[in-house]
């Protein structure tokens, strides 16, 4: 696949239609010129070696040798090569609730834009770190697998919405699970999972399995999501309902996300309007021992800038090569 790294000097394109119209202002001028000498079939008899095609072919290699010039002004790229990379850094499991619950909106625009919005900010102040993404409702699966492609992470981050997972349900027991089956064998002493959340609902025995994940040196933070005294859930127009038709209210459910962590040996920060809580998370994740990470990242491009270049020197030098008069050497008699 070819990249274009600098695609704006593709505007110097438009020039070479200017060239050929100049060259053509220029013949015009001339033969005016000579008209003013006398008749122009007895000038044109006068001045037998002056050959008006040679100038076209002029004219013609060096447009072609200025279309290449700007393409290798543009870095053309090729492909992409792959390099081992080696850094010091914490690997990071997200686990993000999407339920439906998401959707209340005592944040701007909803809990789980919100959501999404915090850790597109916190990606692009990782360096060295590993992150990865889990999505749970009624079942959990990883939406990016561990990466240092903090690009792909936040790419990811745009296609997230509430039907990711068709399941309802909070299943964090099991999201945690999938968290700590999604780290690389290369940190085993640098590893943590956020998990964003309402804490609503929580299915599965989830203390027990926090605990027993933090016995494998995986601390467990938690990023509570929401208001104490509840917001009803807007769906398809009208604001979800019970089976009875009373309007479903969402609540924070702070307690078992308070307890979550400190299973976990992590931290509960409650989400706030301006501050989310990741940062001060991200802080306390720091306090941990950064492991070597190795891992194969796409590099730099391999330019072809050169190749663009040397093609519009050999046309500018068939340009200087071409001379204005008529060639005295006949290929047919």
């Amino acid at each position: 696949m070819i990249h274009i790294a600098q695609p704006q000097y593709l505007l110097l394109w438009l020039l070479i239609p200017l060239f050929f119209l100049g060259y053509w202002w220029y013949l015009k001028r001339q033969k005016a010129r000579a008209s003013r000498l006398g008749d122009p079939a007895l000038v044109k008899k006068l001045m037998p070696e002056v050959s008006r095609s040679k100038g076209w072919l002029k004219v013609s290699f060096f447009s072609l040798a200025f279309f290449f010039f700007v393409l290798g002004l543009c870095r053309p790229q090729l492909g992409a090569r792959l390099q081992e990379r080696e850094t010091n850094g914490v690997e990071i499991m997200i686990a993000l609730d999407v339920s439906n619950s998401m959707l209340a909106q005592d944040y701007s625009p909803n809990r789980l834009e919100r959501a999404k919005l915090a850790i597109s900010r916190l990606v692009d102040k990782l360096a060295g770190d590993r992150i990865g993404l889990v999505l749970f409702a009624g079942e959990s699966f990883v939406q990016l697998p561990i990466t240092t492609d903090y690009v792909s992470a936040k790419a990811f981050l745009n296609s997230i919405n509430t039907e990711s997972i068709p399941i309802q349900g909070t299943a964090t027991a099991e999201a945690l699970v999938t968290c700590a089956r999604s780290f690389s064998s290369q940190s085993e002493k640098s590893r943590a999972i956020i998990v964003i959340s309402d804490g609503e609902d929580h299915e599965g025995d989830v203390l027990e399995t926090a605990e027993s994940i933090a016995q494998e040196g995986i601390r467990i933070y938690c990023i509570g999501v929401g208001s104490t005294k509840g917001e009803p859930i807007p769906m398809g127009g009208d604001m979800l309902r019970d089976k009875d038709g009373n309007i479903v209210v969402t609540r924070l459910n702070e307690q078992t996300l308070r307890e979550i962590a400190s299973a976990g040996n992590g931290e509960y920060v409650r989400a706030a309007a301006g501050e989310f809580g990741l940062n001060p998370i991200i802080e306390n994740i720091r306090t941990i021992e950064a492991s070597k990470l190795q891992s194969v990242v796409f590099e730099d491009f391999d330019e072809q800038y050169m190749y663009f270049f040397g093609i519009a020197l050999l046309f500018f030098i068939l340009e200087m090569l071409v001379g204005e008069r008529r060639s005295r050497v006949k290929l047919f008699k």
